[in-house]
């Protein structure tokens, strides 16, 4: 990995410290994005966003947020309990308080107000995706707690679809860990889990190589021997994913399965989104404690480990920017690119959501 750019305080709207590289808000303004972080820790989401060349953290409150599902104008963020869903209203924009941009249009370019929030019950929700397009996309969650794969649904808490082979019913042990969800074309493409076991919490005894890829259609392992492996994605023709227990990112070997590493990284690796060839990886700094405990990333030395967002070339390996939160935030699930500058969410106005409204376009 080569040295980091030197790092400069970001500032925030809350008081939740960061420092960062100087060149990570030129690199989001550059691809025109806003980057999306969970940390469950702290039950925040953040939103990393740049103007004029500096950084903006922004901070929203939820219960325990974990996974995060971008499709169109849609958000989900699963909580502890339940599934938040938002829809991005751009006329909204236009009632922000914001400051004007240099061609006197308003800052921001997105703006996510509540439609639904649905009741799962304590499932441990981690990864989330929209299948589908349009009205008739399906929300899929991994369930943690149940050890499936399951949808959002009108009648139930949920409506598992899918079960790793070594299972042979539905029930809330966490048998597996099961963790990741990556897509391919669209469609649930592989899954991570932490141990290939059918007994209750059974990956735990085997946390440093007992991690599996699954691939969803053909229910097989496609990779194994691997420690905490999290966050599968389907990128340039190959799946990626990262080995949290020893803090790295790589790839799957087409031919073998084998886990290549492409580049080690200073945290628990969880949380992955690419845009280009850059991928950007949550680092969590994770505490001794009965889950981290055995793994390689957690004998290192605690100020060793970081919390934040890295950004990796996945060509090189090297690492080209970072942003590293402090003090109140240790822990990172989810990092999801959303194609917006400079979004604003919006949970807590009540005089705003309640004088902003989302019409059919007959109706208008």
């Amino acid at each position: 990995m080569s040295e980091n750019p030197p790092a400069t305080p970001a500032p925030s709207d809350e008081p939740l410290r960061s420092v960062h590289t100087s060149n990570f808000p030129e690199i989001l303004e550059q691809l025109g994005i806003s980057l999306l972080v969970t940390t469950y820790q702290a039950g925040r989401l953040v939103m990393l966003r740049a103007h004029g060349g500096v950084l903006n953290t922004h901070f929203r409150s939820f219960d325990k947020p974990m996974g995060l599902a971008v499709s169109a104008n849609r958000l989900a963020i699963g909580a502890g309990t339940s599934i938040w869903e938002f829809h991005n209203l751009p006329a909204v924009c236009e009632k922000l308080e914001t400051s004007e941009s240099s061609e006197g249009e308003p800052r921001h370019d997105a703006c996510f107000l509540p439609r639904t929030t649905h009741w799962t019950g304590d499932v441990q929700i981690h990864e989330m995706a929209w299948i589908g397009e349009g009205a008739s996309a399906e929300l899929w969650f991994v369930n943690t707690r149940f050890s499936c794969l399951a949808r959002r649904s009108n009648l139930y808490n949920f409506e598992p679809v899918w079960r790793p082979f070594f299972l042979d019913r539905y029930e809330p042990t966490d048998c597996c860990h099961l963790n990741g969800l990556g897509l391919r074309d669209g469609r649930p493409g592989c899954v991570t889990a932490l141990g290939a076991t059918d007994q209750p919490a059974g990956w735990r005894a085997n946390k440093q190589d007992g991690g599996v890829v699954i691939e969803v259609e053909s229910n097989r392992v496609i990779g194994g021997g691997l420690s905490m492996p999290h966050s599968p994605r389907w990128h340039h023709d190959r799946w990626w994913l990262l080995e949290s227990g020893t803090g790295s990112l790589g790839y799957l070997d087409a031919s073998g399965g084998r886990y290549e590493r492409v580049c080690s990284l200073s945290g628990f690796t969880r949380g992955l989104a690419f845009a280009g060839p850059l991928a950007f990886v949550g680092l969590s700094q994770v505490r001794e404690s009965a889950v981290f405990g055995g793994v390689p990333i957690a004998e290192r030395a605690l100020e060793e480990r970081s919390c934040g967002v890295w950004v990796v070339h996945v060509e090189t390996g090297q690492t080209v920017a970072f942003v590293r939160f402090e003090e109140a935030v240790q822990e990172i699930f989810a990092v999801e690119v959303l194609p917006a500058r400079y979004p604003e969410l919006v949970n807590d106005d009540p005089q705003l959501l309640a004088g902003s409204f989302e019409l059919p376009d007959t109706a208008l």
